[in-house]
């Protein structure tokens, strides 16, 4: 009965946000955030490329270059949750704004770095560098729950154009122009992109109901990083188990993508020209399952239903690891891999937003941001003692393994999603 009212309660708060903003308006700033993210993916794609460039040009060496990734990793894997808790607290608006201006000064530092100092400087603004939380945490505000999955699996074909975009770009520009030029591009665009949130996300996106909610919802301490608060949102009904899920259905593959440019060579023979190839073809596989695919499922299948699927797919995507030889076996591969992955994503962050009062969506999708910097973090130790003591298959191995545990743990477990509603 109170799961019921509780549902109710939140259509008609989400309702009472589309009345708000009109729906006209409210598509509209679901428009502008998907640009928001799309610019934002392109610039960071476009340094991702540059990087091993610039810091070689500048004597760092292989293991230089790992601790200044590893330094980014923690960045981000720390700010995503403040950034989260930002934007609960301060609004979606704010937080887009912080992270385009924090992208700013990310690219006007890189485009100074002429030292190794100042490359690891660049680094810090990474740690409120979160435009997908950011455009996810106003979707998440003017959407129904009935609405979320589909508009917030579009935020993939964002990922896709930027993948590439900002690698094409990215290395045109560096190639014909220099190696800082794309930092000058990355500066202005960035600039554009404050700009833009600035102008057309409107400071309040989220039902007037919820100032109501936040009062007695949320912890009383204000501060922006606080443990307490993750604990509390992990005793919500079903929030741990999704969140258990999450991480670990993506942690195998996510090891494999971070050894991946050594792979690449060793493994697959590629040189950087064909590797450039390979990654184009995963953002058009992105663009068409994100656009064509996820929503279309989500709004005809049941939330757990696509979790399942999801994990079981991943299953079957690592048996497929462990048996490819060639290239050719991996852009085979790659279809289900990136469905499972997408779909995964998509529909474990809209589980969790239902999952916690609308005002600490934004520390969700914050929590949930910070996984893939984790992966990040410790990724490149545990991948590359796979990888050199028991080869590639060993990642596909891990990968079918976990997922099949997780597959049964679904199907087993009744984790109570009718009462995962805002409180």
């Amino acid at each position: 009965m109170n799961a019921k009212t509780s549902s109710a309660g939140e259509e008609e708060a989400s309702g009472m946000s589309n009345e708000t903003l009109g729906e006209a308006k409210r598509r509209q700033v679901i428009r502008v955030a998907y640009v928001i993210a799309a610019l934002d993916l392109t610039f960071l794609f476009m340094q991702m490329g540059l990087m091993p460039y610039l810091a070689k040009s500048l004597g760092l060496d292989s293991v230089g270059f790992g601790y200044l990734q590893t330094i980014f990793g923690v960045l981000q894997l720390v700010g995503g949750y403040i950034f989260g808790r930002f934007a609960d607290q301060f609004g979606a608006r704010a937080a887009l704004i912080l992270s385009c201006a924090s992208g700013s000064c990310f690219f006007l530092l890189l485009s100074l770095s002429t030292n190794i100092p100042l490359l690891f400087l660049s680094r810090l603004p990474g740690v409120f560098m979160h435009g997908i939380p950011g455009a996810q945490k106003v979707i998440t505000d003017v959407t129904t729950p009935s609405q979320r999955a589909g508009a917030l699996g579009k935020l993939g074909f964002c990922f896709g154009v930027g993948i590439i975009t900002g690698s094409a770009v990215g290395g045109v520009l560096s190639t014909k122009f220099g190696v800082y030029v794309p930092t000058y591009v990355g500066l202005v665009g960035s600039l554009i992109n404050t700009l833009i949130a600035v102008v057309w996300i409107p400071s309040q996106t989220k039902p007037k109901s919820d100032h109501h909610v936040t009062e007695h919802s949320t912890s009383p301490s204000g501060s922006l990083f606080s443990i307490r608060e993750i604990l509390r949102l992990m005793k919500f009904p079903g929030v741990m188990e999704i969140f258990i899920v999450k991480v670990f259905a993506g942690f195998p593959i996510g090891l494999f993508m971070i050894m991946f440019s050594i792979i690449s060579m060793d493994f697959f023979g590629l040189e950087a020209v064909e590797s450039g190839y390979l990654m184009s073809y995963f953002g058009v596989l992105q663009m068409v399952v994100q656009g064509l695919v996820v929503g279309k499922l989500a709004s005809r299948c049941s939330e757990m239903t696509l979790l399942r699927l999801s994990v079981f797919v991943f299953a079957g995507v690592g048996l497929g690891m462990a048996l490819m030889r060639t290239v050719w076996h991996y852009c085979i591969i790659a279809a289900p891999l990136v469905f499972a992955f997408s779909m995964l994503a998509t529909i474990t962050d809209s589980i969790l937003t239902k999952a916690v009062p609308s005002s600490d969506t934004g520390t969700m999708l914050g929590i949930c941001a910070s996984v893939q910097p984790l992966t990040r973090t410790v990724g490149p130790t545990i991948g590359g003692v796979l990888y050199k003591q028991f080869g590639v298959s060993s990642f596909g191995y891990l990968q079918l393994m976990v997922n099949l545990g997780l597959f049964v743990y679904l199907l087993k477990s009744k984790i109570p999603l009718e009462e995962m509603k805002s409180q």
